[in-house]
């Protein structure tokens, strides 16, 4: 929902306790990246993994709270000005952290998280590196958070631009499927977050699992 003063990506996250992904479990163009290994390394290994490839969570239908709907699906961010959002009210440090890993260019699958086909409808760019989350400081907003102070924020957000939709949706359930037979059987889509750490709203991916995810749009759904 955007405010009165800017275009922003109404954020509604899972991390935040606002998107049940356990219900996620329950339900049944720029398509090449230069090549490259994920996570990064760094020189330190006390530094964490850096990722270049994301899957990023918000909700495509209906739901109030405190009066304010908070759909926002990847129709909503083609309909803003640019095609260009914020991507506000991540309330979790891991999330909030992956942000802040984000750099300018980088690409993220936009999902649709708390629905009744939940899964990846699109893609967008990273076009603005993490800043301040404005929404911890508006009383109004339901991402206030009465703890975090100006001079030391907690919360941060990162800007996205619509790129394209999908060929087609790729459902949560045909990606549970491969998750499964990687699982067993190896292949890119054995340890993917959307699995291994479902409910954060933003989650890495490695580029060999991007890759992979992209070719699925030319295949019949498994």
């Amino acid at each position: 929902m955007p405010p009165k003063t800017r275009s922003r990506v109404s954020k509604r996250t899972a991390d935040s306790g606002k998107v049940n992904d356990d219900a996620d479990e329950m339900v049944g163009g720029k398509k090449k990246a230069a090549a490259s290994v994920e996570p990064l390394k760094t020189k330190d290994s006390s530094e964490p993994p850096q990722y270049c490839r994301w899957l990023m969570k918000s909700e495509p239908e209906s739901r109030f709270e405190k009066e304010i709907d908070l759909k926002f699906g990847i129709e909503e961010l083609k309909a803003l000005p640019d095609q260009t959002g914020c991507w506000d009210g991540v309330r979790n440090y891991q999330a909030r952290n992956f942000m802040r890993q984000m750099k300018d260019g980088q690409l993220a699958f936009f999902y649709h998280s708390n629905c009744k086909d939940p899964g990846i409808a699109g893609i967008m760019k990273i076009v603005k590196e993490a800043y301040v989350d404005h929404t911890q400081f508006d009383k109004k907003d339901i991402h206030f958070d009465a703890n975090s102070k100006a001079d030391n924020p907690k919360w941060s957000m990162v800007d996205v631009q619509y790129q394209r939709m999908v060929k087609r949706y790729i459902p949560l359930s045909e990606l549970k499927k491969y998750h499964l037979q990687h699982r067993a059987k190896g292949g890119p889509l054995k340890d993917m977050g959307l699995f291994t750490r479902a409910r954060l709203s933003v989650q890495p991916l490695t580029t060999e699992e991007f890759e992979f995810i992209l070719t699925l749009e030319d295949k019949e759904p498994l």
